[in-house]
């Protein structure tokens, strides 16, 4: 690994910096595009175990299917609401506010976000921790990094998630969603480097550990401007903090609708 390493660097020198690795919309350049992006990668700060990962990894085909058809956002917000169970997740969420009501209490303390919102993110994005993905992360990213279609958000994605594994926060192996997100609530890898925090107290961020996922989105909210105390519906301060949290305005609205019933 340190040879391909220092002759990544290398290839960096001779050619005045490093080669904006191509994208493109089929699988069959990947592995001659992986060199390329690895050239890049090491340019921006990857050592050589985020190398690794990336030169270990597969296209994703799972990922780019799952990325080509997002039917959900296109539904109506009642429809959205049936198919995602909103009713069972302010039920359990109700449940779980009661049941860590000091855990909440702190978090609200502390960033100013209330559990409501926690809840319902959480149980949105993986049904309170139920199910975290099934694909790996580093192939997922790349993969998304590599298509042309959306190459400019997911390559800093890329370079973050092998920076990850350059500090150990995950692996070449972590599992994750079909667009590479991680733990509890579905962090980015970006988002893992910027917004992570350690909620328990042992020393590390590890979003697949609840306390850290939930302190790390409600670290998320308060660095994006959440102001403590006020609304969060439509129309009020943090909604518009919200749609930080998704782009989709069917799962923004949802998000409000779903934590006001929990804070009931």
């Amino acid at each position: 690994m340190k040879s391909l390493a220092a002759g990544l660097a290398l290839a960096a020198l001779t050619t005045g910096g490093a080669l904006a690795a191509p994208c493109s919309n089929t699988g069959g350049n990947y592995e001659s595009w992986k060199p390329v992006m690895a050239q890049e990668a090491a340019a921006a700060g990857v050592g050589e175990r985020g190398i690794a990962a990336l030169m270990g990894s597969s296209y994703a085909t799972k990922t780019i299917a799952a990325d080509r058809n997002q039917k959900s956002f296109k539904y109506s917000l009642q429809k959205f609401l049936s198919v995602r169970g909103a009713d069972t997740i302010v039920a359990q969420g109700r449940k779980r506010k009661a049941a860590s009501a000091a855990f909440y209490q702190g978090l609200e303390a502390r960033y100013g976000v209330p559990a409501g919102v926690l809840l319902a993110i959480h149980g949105m994005e993986t049904g309170f921790g139920s199910f975290m993905g099934d694909s790996n992360v580093v192939s997922s990213i790349a993969t998304l990094a590599y298509d042309c279609r959306r190459s400019d958000y997911f390559t800093p994605h890329l370079i973050a998630a092998l920076k990850l594994v350059d500090q150990g926060v995950i692996s070449s192996k972590s599992v994750g969603a079909k667009h590479g997100e991680v733990g509890h609530t579905q962090f980015l890898p970006g988002n893992v480097l910027r917004y992570g925090v350690d909620g328990d107290g042992d020393g590390r961020v590890d979003l697949t550990k609840q306390a850290d996922a939930l302190a790390s989105t409600a670290n998320f909210l308060a660095s994006k401007g959440w102001r403590p105390g006020a609304g969060y519906q439509e129309g009020e301060p943090n909604f518009a903090v919200i749609r930080e949290w998704n782009a989709a305005t069917v799962y923004q609205q949802a998000i409000a609708l779903m934590g006001a019933k929990i804070d009931r």
